[in-house]
């Protein structure tokens, strides 16, 4: 390989960490689940995606491993040639009936899902109107289509209003709004019924990223529109946060709207099948949401004590409801410092920095599990407090 090619990428990788902005990463050795082993150290978990503690559920555990004796342990193909098992239709229709839309597809993960949803739909003679903070999943699938691309600012109407007149000045066939659910980095709520409001006046489709909303947001756990009690068009999601913590994504919709996708998806048609072993435990995970009104009391019981916990020592933190608590720092190599010195704590979290958010909005992402006990929090609560004078956070 040319030698200079390696010497600009390790330049790269040396400023990099010159900036403070190198990300490294813990082996964990247990189960994930609200306490983990890493490097031989019993540590409370604060930023996984596990919602509702599900990732280590037997239930889960036990539906996974029972159905590879029956159904096998890969497919070794794509869905139209001969990877469709019967349960890959079980789960695409659960999820679809428990999302209140008429069908669903499958897709080896969200990202997949952003990454195949757009180009089949719209072309050259469309439009989209994609939020500023909407996942790098949507922001590139938004790239490989070629609708006309406008973005307006972060939960801004005044903005996407003045995008959607824009877009119809322009002549635009047919009008998309992309967002978020849940804006993951910062833990806010997209504002869905006044962007349905004007959906409905410049007649758009509504399309919803739900990855962080999926499973435990509104009275049913079917996610932000659910907790809004607003209807939206298109919902893409994950089976690999609340519903599992696994890995595979979907599209629910129109059923127009999903024959297209199974027609025209590339990262469907080009990609294996969902294994059945995570086939088996996302219906399973279905199952215990369905039934799991207690275990969504307890994430957002855990979430109101931790936040007003980490208010009371002082922590500079984003206002909101759900689940995830960003604690904001401003600088990276403070952020990392605090994780570091967490962990020697005994609780496992991650800073937060660019490219991942703004420079000077680095911060510790923190995220409520249904599994936390009142004096795993209490603990957590006063590792955050003793790191967070050291540091000079709090005083």
């Amino acid at each position: 390989m040319a030698s200079a090619f390696l010497t600009d990428i390790s330049n790269t990788l040396d400023s990099i960490k010159a900036d403070g902005l190198y990300k490294k990463e813990r082996m964990i050795t247990s189960p994930q689940g609200g306490e983990i082993t890493v490097g031989g150290h019993e540590v409370f978990n604060l930023c996984a995606n596990n919602y509702l503690g599900l990732a280590d559920h037997p239930d889960l555990i036990a539906a996974a491993r029972g159905v590879m004796d029956d159904k096998g342990f890969g497919m070794a193909s794509v869905r139209f040639i001969c990877g469709t098992q019967d349960i890959h239709r079980e789960l695409e229709q659960k999820l679809a009936k428990f999302l209140g839309k008429d069908d669903a597809i499958l897709f080896a993960a969200c990202f997949d899902a952003n990454g195949g949803l757009f180009e089949p739909l719209l072309g050259p003679e469309d439009a989209i109107i994609s939020d500023s903070l909407n996942h790098a999943s949507i922001i590139d699938g938004v790239r490989l289509c070629k609708a006309k691309r406008y973005r307006y600012l972060n939960s801004d109407m005044n903005d996407l209003e003045a995008w959607l007149k824009q877009a119809r000045e322009d002549g635009a066939r047919h009008i998309m709004i992309a967002t978020d659910g849940v804006f993951s980095m910062d833990g806010y709520l997209a504002k869905l019924p006044e962007i349905r409001a004007l959906a409905d006046k410049y007649d758009a489709v509504v399309m919803v990223d739900d990855c962080h909303a999926t499973g435990f947001m509104g009275p049913n756990g079917a996610g932000t529109p659910d907790h809004f009690g607003v209807d939206v068009d298109i919902l893409t999601g994950t089976l690999g946060k609340a519903l599992g913590g696994a890995i595979g994504g979907y599209i629910a919709g129109p059923q127009p709207v999903i024959d297209l996708l199974r027609q025209r998806a590339r990262p469907y048609l080009f990609s294996n099948s969902l294994p059945p072993s995570i086939v088996a435990a996302g219906i399973e995970a279905l199952r215990l949401v369905e039934e799991g009104a207690g275990l969504r009391a307890q994430l957002f019981e855990n979430t109101r004590f931790w936040r007003k916990g980490l208010e009371d020592l002082g922590f500079d933190l984003l206002p909101g409801q759900h689940p995830i608590v960003p604690i904001m720092l401003g600088e990276a190599q403070l952020a990392q410092d605090m994780a570091a010195q967490l962990f020697d704590e005994g609780v496992y979290v991650s800073g937060f920095f660019f490219p991942v958010v703004p420079r000077g909005q680095a911060r510790i992402r923190t995220q409520m599990n249904a599994a936390l006990t009142r004096d795993d929090l209490e603990r957590a609560l006063g590792a955050f407090r003793k790191v967070g004078k050291s540091l000079g956070v709090i005083s």
